[in-house]
């Protein structure tokens, strides 16, 4: 346990902030998974789960919580994944 003032009010920040950008994290592999889930399904709604995941890792990355470079990873993957899957749907 800190002594420092300091030190304590900025372990107090990072617990906050370890537990928000949490939430994050599990809402985007959430989202993943429902967009990849849907387009296995060949749902109608499929289009819309992919841009709702891709607009929640583009919020993570503007967020802070994770790094532009790796959204662009994640949305470049994601994309690959879906279309994947429609080419063999079809």
């Amino acid at each position: 346990m800190a002594n420092i003032k300091s030190q304590i009010k900025r372990n107090r920040q990072n617990e906050k902030r370890r537990v928000r950008n949490k939430a994050v994290r599990s809402e985007l592999r959430t989202r993943t998974k429902r967009a990849v889930t849907s387009a296995e399904a060949g749902a109608e709604d499929s289009a819309e789960a992919l841009r709702l995941a891709v607009t929640r890792i583009d919020k993570a990355a503007a967020q802070g919580v994770i790094h532009k470079n790796q959204a662009s990873n994640r949305k470049s993957r994601l994309m690959r994944r879906i279309a994947k899957l429609e080419a063999e749907a079809s």
